[in-house]
């Protein structure tokens, strides 16, 4: 099982001794988990063009949470502050628990954090929900605006987990692992507990579809970490 950290990976450190395209293969894509900007409920801003407009009153005075450096949830953050032109102080933490808490406490403001992570405290009021970074928002988490709907269409970041093997794996079986991935994916009691762990399930069409998906991914990730000066030694 491997997540989209791998793929980040390569354009956030300099050397690596290995290649996640080169040394493992696809097999099948099995999940997505949005991430979702929350804020403290004292925060001014109520909307993301609020929130927008309020950074750029007040640059460099916002702390963004995240559970590490070149973490998902500081990537999708970097993104955020590249399309929209905002400075906010990135803050990052050993995982995400220290991130929420001090999220939770005030010390700092705004966190692009998972959704299972997110929801209760959400649900609970004791962190403000802005958007779901997904065009057309989640059916994990509904009643949460996607970012088409909050204002600023352009903007999408998921964290997907999919089924690899080793390189050099024979063909029919990568063929028959992606069939029963697939096939599992399909039954009603896998999905709703995908969905309570707060992720939608995406099936691939093929192997060579996840591949496709994720080799197009690799350069525009590698134009947003550069842009964005983020990098981890």
């Amino acid at each position: 099982m491997v997540d989209a950290s791998p793929a980040i990976n390569a354009s956030l450190y300099d050397k690596l001794n290995f290649s996640f395209i080169r040394d493992i293969a696809p097999v099948a894509s099995l999940v997505n988990t949005p991430l979702v900007m929350t804020v403290t409920p004292s925060f001014p801003a109520k909307t993301v063009p609020e929130f927008i407009a309020y950074a750029k009153a007040n640059p460099g005075k916002i702390n963004m949470a995240s559970a590490g450096n070149g973490n998902p949830t500081h990537v999708s953050g970097e993104l955020f502050k590249m399309m929209t032109g905002i400075d906010m102080v990135h803050v990052p933490y050993r995982g995400t628990g220290p991130a929420l808490t001090d999220l939770l406490g005030g010390q700092v403001q705004v966190m692009f954090g998972g959704s299972l992570a997110s929801v209760e405290h959400i649900r609970a009021g004791r962190l403000r929900a802005l958007a779901v970074s997904m065009r057309k928002g989640s059916p994990s988490v509904p009643g949460i605006p996607g970012t088409e709907e909050a204002g600023l269409p352009e903007y999408e970041f998921t964290f997907w987990f999919g089924l690899y093997v080793p390189a050099g794996t024979p063909g029919q079986v990568i063929r028959r692992l992606h069939e029963a991935a697939v096939s599992g994916l399909a039954k009603p009691e896998v999905r709703d507990k995908i969905a309570i762990q707060g992720m939608d399930p995406t099936p691939s069409a093929s192997p060579e579809a996840f591949e496709a998906d994720i080799r197009s991914e690799a350069p525009a990730l590698e134009r947003m970490i550069r842009e964005s000066g983020a990098r981890v030694e």
